[in-house]
């Protein structure tokens, strides 16, 4: 193996872990925010609501959704990488096997508590996630692929999701609460600080390709000529993209 190769798959191998170990904390955060009971986030309260009418639970409610709006990227000529894939499924998993290990909370400060520690940790998890380049959440892929269609604004797109989300998760019988307003105050900075402690810092110009060939690094941070486009801009100061 040449000296160039090893330090190579070192790099893919951290990036392999980084991502999965971020999906996994994802999914164990959002549920500590369901056991908190005191409001989720929009997707969250979406899940909630569905998982109340069909009998289902959140995390496997979480792989359906994730699912349905993968395959909406069709249309939009989005493609997704191996982190948008893993992204269905491990976040979901992850959401129900927290959920069976931790207990229902009974008191204000416990509650309290797991809220603030669901929130700190999905935005470790969000800043892992990111950091590790492998393609945006099937939920960001429908926000970039619709600003890339309609023209509008990602700020807009995203806006009008995530209240297209909100407001039907909160009828079907989703949680609202402080702690949805907590989590969309405090996940931006949150995502954004810890995306600087995990990002790679190696030079931008030493490309690599991830598992499934596509180009990880300065190649991947804008769409191909002609092509529809399906690389996220890295996330620059107060705009961070959750992996959702």
């Amino acid at each position: 193996m040449s000296t160039a190769s090893a330090p190579r798959g070192a790099r893919l191998t951290r990036r392999l872990v980084q991502l999965y170990a971020g999906l996994a904390l994802y999914g164990a955060s959002s549920a500590l925010l369901v056991r908190a009971g005191l409001g989720l986030e929009p997707w969250g309260v979406l899940h909630q609501g569905l998982a109340g009418r069909t009998g289902l639970s959140i995390g496997v409610v979480s792989i359906v959704v994730g699912a349905v709006v993968l395959l909406l990227w069709i249309p939009l000529r989005q493609r997704p990488g191996l982190g948008t894939v893993s992204n269905v499924f491990a976040v979901g998993l992850a959401m129900d096997g927290t959920l069976a290990f931790v207990p229902a909370l009974h008191g204000p400060a416990a509650r309290i508590a797991v809220l603030v520690a669901g929130v700190v940790l999905n935005g470790v998890a969000t800043g892992l996630y990111i950091a590790a380049r492998f393609g945006p959440g099937p939920r960001d892929g429908l926000m970039t692929g619709l600003h890339l269609r309609t023209g509008r604004s990602i700020r807009l797109m995203r806006t009008l999701i995530e209240v297209a989300v909100v407001v039907s998760g909160f009828l079907l019988g989703g949680s609202l609460g402080v702690g949805t307003v907590l989590y969309a105050l405090a996940i931006g900075p949150l995502a954004q600080f810890f995306l600087r402690i995990f990002a790679d810092d190696r030079e931008p110009d030493d490309e690599e390709e991830d598992p499934a060939g596509e180009p990880v690094g300065e190649a991947a941070a804008a769409p191909a000529p002609g092509d529809g486009g399906t690389c996220v801009t890295p996330p620059t100061p107060g705009q961070a993209i959750l992996p959702r």
